[in-house]
């Protein structure tokens, strides 16, 4: 029984460091903050500094559904780029058949580009 705990020993104590480690990442920069006087709010301090100026309406609004088939789109032509570098540095390794695969792949996409096209996804209005 007691080798048994002795294996998991390493474990435990790894995460037992992990835990402090996230812990004092957590709360020292806070303490730090309270610390030094960065956490004292004013008007300038709480002003919008992403964009620059007020928001015109409720953060909660709903955004129009062409912003989410931008991103839906933006991550299809992504993942092909992630797919496509790896396979042009080992194609002549793997053979015809990887090059066959990959022009399907390209087919595919290709398709999809022009069935979003042809529904006006990629319009702007």
């Amino acid at each position: 029984m007691a080798s048994v705990a002795a294996d998991y020993l390493p474990i435990l104590l790894f995460l037992a460091v992990a835990l402090g480690l996230s812990t004092a990442f957590v709360v020292l920069p806070m303490l730090v903050s309270r610390l030094t006087g960065a956490n004292k709010p004013y008007p300038d301090k709480l002003t919008e500094y992403e964009c620059g100026f007020p928001a015109f309406e409720d953060s909660r609004a709903q955004f129009d559904v062409r912003f989410y088939l931008v991103a839906i789109l933006f991550i299809v032509f992504d993942l092909e780029a992630a797919f496509l570098f790896p396979w042009a540095v080992t194609v002549f390794d793997l053979g015809w058949t990887a090059w066959f695969a990959m022009m399907i792949f390209l087919a595919e996409l290709v398709l999809g580009l022009v069935y979003a096209w042809k529904k006006g996804a990629l319009e702007w209005e």
